[in-house]
């Protein structure tokens, strides 16, 4: 009894309210912590489960189809057929797993064992489709990322193969086969500068994309052409599933009502696919025949375009060389495509409108409507040629000059020129003349700026708007663009070069065709355009044709009025109708006896109107081959034509890269494209094989 009460006695209770208040701590913060949890974050982290039970699965859509003007397919998805293994589902005993992986080696021609799986850059890098691994080393990856997932073995089948695996679906539990529409392009290269192709979306545009509903992971997009302009008309709108999962990625149920895909509209354009076929064969048989006649590959890119100067509708348009957009349905192959970027002869850019070249003698056409409407001439008044002229070449009122010589294609001179033989004749005395002013025979010329009012008006020095992308501006000249860029003022001589659609011009073939195409129909410039008509899915039309007009020049004031120091007056004017009656007339001059054109057209059943052109150049390319010793330049080989004379239904531009006289080279083009479209014409306008 004394020892108890003695221990007793030495009791600390201190100790005791140690342990007590530790235990009140330790149960109190699991408490707050609880509280936290549960109540103040509770919130979040439901919202957290609830997405690590929940996927999202995006329901693919299908792209629109893209239609020529008579419903000839240039465009469409196919099937194609992809062996998917799904990992969890695969049997659970080894040697029944090889036996399936030995019978469909033999059928698909993948490895049953191939590559490390322990090479970590190797299995970072596996992309499905894309790799050196044998079917066991794909599904073993697959298997320790999503089992439940299938990940696809071997692309692109054989319809046959994949129906025997089909079949034999039921024995090789885990097997499938995906069904996947990709693009093809039954005309392939003939329409590939018009269609252009998809590509896998672009790292910078994935949120956009995602955003939109696309799977960056799957979803392909618009990277050329007709694809990339109406990526979001073509492009529909992809359905989506939300399903509940288990921890293991496996399927259970749906949450909600799935979300339907929205098929892409279907476009048909303008083109005539057998026109299109004739203006490209046209092109590349007269650019063969002409290397083989000058035993050297002289001629190796050009443009044609066909339009209807009436609605702007561009009836074919080929830039040559162009691409298999083919090759491009299911990756974009990196050896072509840097195949492709080497080319000297730029395939992937399309010359049609994203080439700038000096236009030459067609540019002529901008100065025939200004020299008449602002009386720099009248249309008898005769200009002297006697093959050469001399001017002082100024750069400043103050500057004393160099004398300068200015010569005519025809040495010999045409001798006195009125205005219609100027154009029939392209005699550059003469436009030389009218556009820099000589003397007391011209005492004023057209000059610099108001030549750029008239070439503006009928299309020069502005995109188009053509609905293709890449489109180009050109340049029409200026004295202040010139300080600006090159650094000095402006020239006498460069008046005279531009009036001649040299110098510092530069046109795209597109523009130089809407200009021509203008005057054609009696001063209407028209928007081109590719596109005829939008559709649903269904076949009907969203959105009919209906041709634009842009301006009517004879009648809409928009001709800036220069004084005689040529200043703006802040003034504007149309362009008088009778100017663009005897342009025309001229034009139609070019094709009869002594005009340029003539022995393309002298036994042509429907009279035509054009204007041929011969434009030196001295680029990059020229210069690597030494070519641009002076007075010796190489050529552009240009020819701008339409029919009927009186009547107009087609407007047609041939440009030749390197392919000198326009009226020996590109003239011929012209009347071949002329002569397939009214033999079309007198057939009707069936759809069928190009």
């Amino acid at each position: 009894m004394k020892n108890l009460t003695s221990l007793s006695g030495h009791f600390e209770f201190w100790r005791l309210l140690v342990i007590y208040s530790a235990i009140i701590v330790i149960f109190g913060f699991f408490i707050i912590r609880l509280f936290t949890i549960q109540i103040v974050e509770g919130a979040g982290y439901l919202e957290q489960a609830d997405k690590n039970r929940t996927t999202k699965i995006s329901i693919q859509t299908q792209r629109g189809i893209i239609y020529d003007r008579n419903g000839f397919v240039l465009a469409r998805n196919i099937a194609s057929y992809n062996v998917t293994i799904t990992p969890a589902l695969l049997p659970s005993d080894e040697g029944s797993i090889q036996e399936i992986y030995r019978q469909l080696s033999s059928l698909i021609g993948v490895p049953v064992s191939q590559g490390d799986i322990k090479n970590e850059d190797a299995v970072r890098a596996f992309k499905p489709c894309q790799n050196d691994f044998g079917i066991a080393q794909i599904v073993y990856i697959q298997d320790t990322n999503a089992p439940f997932d299938p990940v696809r073995v071997k692309c692109n089948i054989d319809e046959k193969i994949a129906r025997i695996i089909k079949e034999k679906s039921s024995d090789w539990s885990g097997v499938g086969i995906e069904v996947e529409p990709i693009r093809d392009y039954p005309t392939g290269s003939l329409t590939s500068e018009i269609i252009g192709f998809l590509g896998p979306v672009p790292a910078s545009q994935e949120k956009y994309y995602r955003d939109q509903g696309f799977d960056p992971e799957r979803d392909k997009v618009g990277y050329a052409g007709i694809e990339s302009q109406f990526q979001d008309t073509l492009g529909g709108r992809n359905g989506e599933r939300i399903i509940e999962v288990d921890v293991a990625g496996k399927e259970l149920k749906d949450l909600a009502p799935p979300v339907e895909s929205v098929p892409g509209y279907n476009l048909k354009l303008t083109i005539d696919t057998r026109l299109q076929a004739a203006a490209k064969e046209a092109l590349i048989g007269e650019m063969n025949s002409w290397n083989a006649y000058l035993n050297d590959l002289r001629m190796l890119s050009g443009v044609v375009i066909a339009m209807n100067p009436k609605t702007g509708e561009i009836l074919a348009l080929v830039s040559y060389p162009t691409f298999e957009n083919n090759r491009m349905a299911r990756i974009i192959p990196a050896y072509y495509y840097e195949q492709l970027s080497r080319d000297p002869a730029k395939p992937l850019l399309n010359h049609a409108i994203s080439g700038e070249f000096p236009p030459g003698s067609v540019f002529k056409m901008a100065a025939a409507l200004g020299i008449l409407n602002e009386g720099v001439v009248t249309p008898e008044q005769q200009i002297e040629d006697p093959g050469k002229i001399t001017i002082e070449q100024k750069f400043s009122p103050n500057d004393p000059g160099t004398p300068r010589d200015y010569v005519c294609w025809n040495e010999a001179g045409h001798g006195l020129v009125d205005y219609l033989h100027g154009i029939a004749w392209s005699c550059d005395v003469y436009w030389y003349k009218v556009g820099g002013g000589f003397k007391d025979e011209v005492p004023v010329g057209l000059g610099i700026w108001r030549m750029g009012e008239y070439a503006r008006a009928i299309g020069y020095g502005a995109p188009t708007r053509i609905e293709l992308p890449g489109e180009a501006s050109g340049l029409i000249p200026d004295p202040d663009w010139k300080r600006v860029n090159i650094g000095e003022n402006w020239a006498t001589g460069d008046t005279y070069i531009a009036t001649m659609g040299q110098g510092y011009v530069l046109a795209t073939p597109l523009q130089v065709l809407v200009s021509i195409a203008t005057i054609a129909n009696d001063g209407k410039r028209m928007q081109p355009t590719l596109i005829r008509e939008i559709l649903d899915s269904e076949g009907n039309v969203v959105q009919p044709f209906q041709p634009k007009l842009v301006v009517d020049i004879t009648k809409t004031p928009v001709i800036n009025i220069y004084d005689e120091n040529q200043f703006q007056t802040g003034e504007k004017k149309v362009v008088e109708p009778w100017v663009v009656a005897l342009a025309k007339e001229g034009m139609h001059m070019v094709t009869l006896d002594g005009g340029t054109a003539y022995k393309a057209f002298r036994d042509v059943q429907i009279p035509t109107g054009g204007k041929t052109g011969t434009a030196e150049y001295c680029d990059n390319v020229a210069q690597a081959k030494n070519r641009c010793s002076f007075g010796n330049w190489p050529t552009h080989s240009w020819y701008v034509g339409y029919a009927p004379y009186d009547d107009p239904e087609i407007a047609v531009i041939a440009f030749v890269y390197n392919g000198g006289e326009g009226a020996s080279v590109s003239a011929p083009i012209v009347r071949k494209v002329m002569d397939a479209y009214f033999e079309l014409k007198a057939i009707g306008s069936s759809a069928g094989n190009p």
